[in-house]
């Protein structure tokens, strides 16, 4: 008990004295890039529009500019086959707002060419109108125009919207996630388009949009052409080599007309803000809420002193994390925190019904950090050993954003939406996040739960090393959440992260999919493939890890993995879930090879399909079928 004071001691020590020196960011202080007038109007719009929260009379519609411009305008028509002109449409201004964090940096690849020194804010505008008055499921043309600065109009393409479908209306749903602008996304998206001829009513995307949230060509126009909101829309132009064999994907035009329900991922969050530090190393460097209060605390007149508790809030924001452009850029149900001391609205987690559907999206995240334990290593397991006696710099391991233990906010909010009527009485209940609760990846290890610090000592009682370790028992997912979701009779999980497909069925008949592998893999960890854990014996600067607490191999969550229901019929010579043995693997884990699964609410079925991107010209081929409500 006296070392642990000493070292508590020590630490308060640290920090006091490395508050001095300690830059604060109050407030965004940017120098914009200049644009002139031409290269905005070359521009144009940045993204074509694009559907979002959906309700029985209503839809809104959503794009951006990189100018701020005025009379921001949805003209739709009244009927679904009528033309969009002035005698039989209708208009409807949208409110434009400026996003706030998105910047580029020196690693951007800015369409132009141009390259940065430093993060350098990018003005970027977003335009949302609500179209209201609509027939339930009755799609009608509409258009978007903006005008810019000088007066000139620029106008969409025509597109069609609705608002969302009756009960009982067949729909077919993309079931999606990690696109990061990864290789084969474009790919994979413009299969879906192609493939589902009587279009995608919906898209469930379970995390990871894109890399770094608050670079904004990631979103918008990367240079390599498969930004995040290109290849939704069907305007990439991603180069893809296979086979010494180089084809351009176009990614798929859905969500113009299909309505986008993400889930917040690890990379929709950004950490500690800087002005002069890489986004990457800003992305890479969140720190718990607790670790930053801890620090203003310590000398709240010097990082405050006007007290102000709106500055505070922001104070602690900026040292440890947020998920502001993602927030800024979609338009998703706010859910009332059950908070009385300090009444909340939040859309990280939300619950909508579409259709025969009743979606909850959760915030089940954590940092990834590396799992190797090298003492240069700031990952899961430990802290470097150059920032031992620097907790400013430490990384606090893989802990976890948005808690959803029993008794959390999260928790108490899930337990109130699984409750409520729209809930039980839905046809079919989905719940999408992004961590996984059965997998064969890599990022299913270690457990989801708060890392725990152990302070490994030499004999002198000196500190040694800072390393984490996280109990098998206090498995959040495992141990909280999923028999809240079997008690209430949930019927999908939507899952990603680890990049692959894999699926698992509970004992309540609860389906579990992993359909991730879009743009590329990390790899199964299935009998002799062995993930990277913390070493069995101690070393020289590590005492020993519990290693019961870290699977090297397989579920560590129990359900044995679903081999595809068609993998048996697949051509013996090009079906990639046929093992070395000649048994059936139950996971599609390839960076030549994606995937995309479809939820049919017509008939119950969710289906899963790959794509071969080695051969262009090969068909999409269907692998795995399951039917909701049956184990």
């Amino acid at each position: 008990m006296r070392r642990r004071e000493d070292l508590t001691l020590i630490l308060s020590g640290v920090i006091l004295a490395l508050v001095a020196g300690l830059v604060v960011l109050l407030e965004p202080r940017f120098s914009a890039p200049q644009r002139s007038e031409e290269n905005i109007m070359e521009s144009g719009f940045l993204t074509d529009p694009f559907l979002q929260y959906p309700t029985e009379t209503s839809v809104r519609v959503v794009w951006f500019t990189e100018f701020e411009g005025r009379a921001h305008t949805v003209i739709y028509g009244n009927r679904p086959a009528e033309t969009l002109e002035a005698s039989n449409s209708r208009q409807v201004f949208a409110e434009t707002r400026q996003l706030t964090r998105l910047r580029e940096d020196q690693n951007s690849l800015l369409p132009d060419g141009t390259e940065l020194e430093a993060p350098t804010f990018r003005p970027i505008w977003r335009h949302e109108a609500e179209v209201t008055g609509l027939t339930p499921g009755q799609r009608v043309p509409y258009r978007v125009m903006s005008r810019t600065e000088d007066g000139t109009d620029i106008t969409s393409e025509t597109f069609s919207l609705a608002s969302a479908p009756p009960p009982g209306r067949s729909l077919k749903i993309l079931l999606t996630s990690d696109h990061q602008q990864m290789p084969m996304t474009a790919a994979n998206l413009q299969k879906v388009e192609e493939h589902i001829e009587e279009g995608i009513d919906a898209i469930f995307l379970a995390g990871d949009l894109v890399n770094i949230p608050d670079r904004a060509s990631e979103w918008f126009d990367d240079a390599e052409g498969g930004a995040f909101f290109p290849a939704l829309q069907g305007r990439a132009n991603y180069l893809l080599t296979k086979e010494e064999r180089t084809t351009a994907y176009r990614g798929g035009r859905l969500i113009q007309e299909a309505p986008l329900f993400p889930a917040t991922g690890n990379h929709e969050v950004m950490g500690r803000f800087s002005e002069v530090t890489p986004l990457g190393d800003q992305f890479n460097d969140p720190v718990p809420r607790g670790a930053a209060i801890g620090l203003y605390e310590s000398n709240p007149e010097f990082f405050n002193p006007s007290g102000d508790p709106a500055l505070r809030r922001q104070w602690i924001i900026d040292n440890s994390f947020n998920t502001d452009t993602y927030e800024q850029i979609f338009s998703l149900p706010r859910s009332v925190v059950p908070n009385p001391e300090q009444p909340e609205e939040t859309s990280r987690y939300y619950a909508i019904t579409f259709g025969d559907v009743r979606l909850v999206s959760l915030f089940v995240t954590n940092i990834w950090r590396r799992p190797q334990t090298d003492p240069d290593v700031r990952g899961r397991y430990r802290e470097r050993e150059a920032d031992l006696f620097n907790p400013v710099a430490w990384g606090h391991g893989q802990h976890i954003f948005e808690p959803i233990n029993q008794g959390s906010l999260q928790y108490q909010w899930l337990q109130q939406e699984l409750n409520s009527e729209a809930f039980q009485q839905a046809k079919y209940q989905v719940v999408m996040w992004h961590h996984p609760a059965h997998s064969l990846g890599d990022n299913v290890v270690p457990p989801f739960t708060d890392p725990v610090p152990i302070y490994d000592r030499n004999e002198d009682g000196t500190l040694r090393a800072v390393r984490y370790e996280y109990p098998l028992r206090d498995d959040y997912i495992m141990r909280d959440l999923i028999p809240l979701l079997e008690a209430a009779g949930v019927d999908l999980v939507l899952y990603g992260h680890s990049h692959l497909w894999n699926r698992f069925v509970g004992p309540t008949g609860i389906h579990f999919l992993e359909t991730s592998n879009v743009g590329n893999s990390y790899g199964a960890y299935w009998q002799e493939e062995s993930r990277q854990i913390p070493p069995e014996e101690p070393t020289k600067d590590l005492d020993k890890f519990q290693q019961a607490y870290y699977a090297a191999q397989g579920n560590p969550n129990g359900l044995e993995p679903q081999v595809p229901t068609e993998a048996s019929n697949l051509a013996e010579d090009s079906n990639p879930f046929l093992g070395e043995n000649g048994e059936f693997l139950p996971y599609l884990a390839s960076n030549d090879i994606t995937a995309f699964s479809i939820l049919d609410t017509g008939t119950g079925i969710v289906s899963s399909y790959y794509f071969d991107t080695r051969d262009p010209g090969s068909e999409v081929i269907k692998f795995d079928e399951f039917t909701l409500g049956t184990p």
